[in-house]
């Protein structure tokens, strides 16, 4: 079972997922859920990882499409807390070099009042 909670904050808006996301329910509220914190504008968004075992192609898709759609309009995607399997996945596939990681939600929070 699948979690997503979202929390406003000074600066951005924080998603926390919980579960796993294997392109079922859950992904398609996640890709919901980003598509329309994009079209209410919203500048920088934080991802926390932190809860979340598994994530397949269909969820990484929904993450790679939602940072294309920010970046397009100035705005900025941050993903935190990924655990050493879900690094591991972002490692390989070489989105690293995408996102912007930082292991903790409060360093992701500080990179982005920072900016």
């Amino acid at each position: 079972m699948s979690q997503i909670k979202v929390e406003e904050q000074i600066g951005g808006t924080i998603v926390h997922l919980k579960g796993q996301f294997i392109g079922g329910d859950e992904t398609e509220e996640l890709k919901n859920l980003v598509t329309k914190l994009s079209q209410e504008k919203k500048n920088k968004v934080i991802i926390s990882l932190e809860k979340v075992t598994y994530l397949n192609s269909t969820a990484l898709g929904v993450l790679i499409s939602a940072h294309a759609s920010f970046a397009k309009r100035g705005g900025k995607i941050l993903l935190c807390g990924l655990n050493k399997s879900i690094e591991n996945i972002f490692m390989i596939t070489k989105l690293t070099l995408v996102f912007d990681i930082t292991e903790t939600l409060e360093e992701a929070i500080s990179l982005v009042n920072s900016e």
